[in-house]
């Protein structure tokens, strides 16, 4: 499939509730049902903010169809994890299974390694999302622990893996 990867912009909130929204995507996230498109239009304001570190970038099909989401975000304010970025990513199901995943982590990883200064990316996937899992590990994302219980899914607790990566080859100097 033919995709443009681009970062997302607020005019993007349609595809972002869509997408965040269906069924097969939703069931693979560990967020709140029911978004809108009110609320994804303050999310990417939000993230369009001056001096903000997150990276949040869109995969459109030929037709401009929003196919992908994919992120990178700051895991919290603390001076010493300024190194850790997290990771979210969603495919819509028609572009499943057609590369856009493997295409939006490599985007994702090459501004890590080599422009955001990113050592060590963070992930927490559901434990039974072995697609999810398989992708994550081709691109060196290692299973760090399991959480026992950790989310709600349709009133159930499952578990979820921890999964983290670090840069391969980190800068130096000289």
């Amino acid at each position: 499939m033919q995709i443009t990867i681009r970062r997302a912009q607020i005019s993007d909130a349609a595809g972002f509730a869509e997408l965040m929204t269906h069924p097969e995507v939703f069931a693979s996230l560990l967020q709140n049902p029911y978004s809108s498109e009110d609320q994804w239009k303050a999310r990417l304001q939000e993230g369009a903010t001056p001096g903000k570190v997150d990276l949040s970038l869109v995969a459109l099909n030929a037709e401009g169809k929003l196919a992908a989401s994919a992120g990178l975000f700051a895991v919290g304010p603390a001076l010493r994890r300024r190194h850790a970025m997290g990771l979210g990513i969603s495919v819509a199901p028609w572009a499943q299974g057609q590369g856009v995943g493997k295409a939006m982590m490599a985007a994702l990883l090459d501004y890590a390694d080599n422009w955001g200064q990113v050592l060590r990316i963070e992930l927490t996937v559901y434990a039974d999302n072995q697609r999810a899992i398989k992708l994550y590990q081709s691109f060196g994302f290692e299973q760090e622990g399991r959480m026992k219980a950790y989310a709600l899914r349709a009133g159930a607790y499952v578990d979820t893996l921890a999964m983290a990566r670090l840069h391969p080859k980190p800068p130096s100097w000289g």
